[in-house]
């Protein structure tokens, strides 16, 4: 009997089923979500909590949370442009001045 070729490696990016084009392409639910982000479900309800993190919202008659694979990328782009404006700073902290800080100086008097 001849060996059978090896399987091809699973890919690491989510596959979305495509049952219903329009719905199962454009929304993931909470688990896909988090597997698309490479987060756990967890940190995305602790975030949605907190009004942080991804835009969702919720869908059907059982109110299930869902989120735009649209809004998900625009959200990550978000994400890097903040990282890189914050990462850019031209004086670093330990040499930043009080002035600079807003801080005043106080003379300690022991007496």
């Amino acid at each position: 009997m001849p060996a059978s070729p090896p399987s091809a490696p699973k890919p690491t990016s989510i596959q979305v089923p495509d049952a219903t084009p329009t719905t199962r392409q454009a929304f993931l639910s909470v688990k896909d979500a988090a597997e698309y982000l490479g987060l756990s479900p967890h940190t995305l309800y602790v975030w949605r909590h907190r009004r942080n993190g991804p835009p969702s919202f919720r869908m059907g008659p059982r109110g299930r949370v869902m989120y735009r694979i649209e809004a998900l990328d625009a959200w990550i782009r978000e994400q890097e442009q903040g990282r890189l404006a914050f990462q850019y700073d031209p004086e670093p902290i330990g040499h930043r001045s009080a002035e600079t800080l807003g801080l005043r100086h106080r003379r300690l008097t022991l007496g």
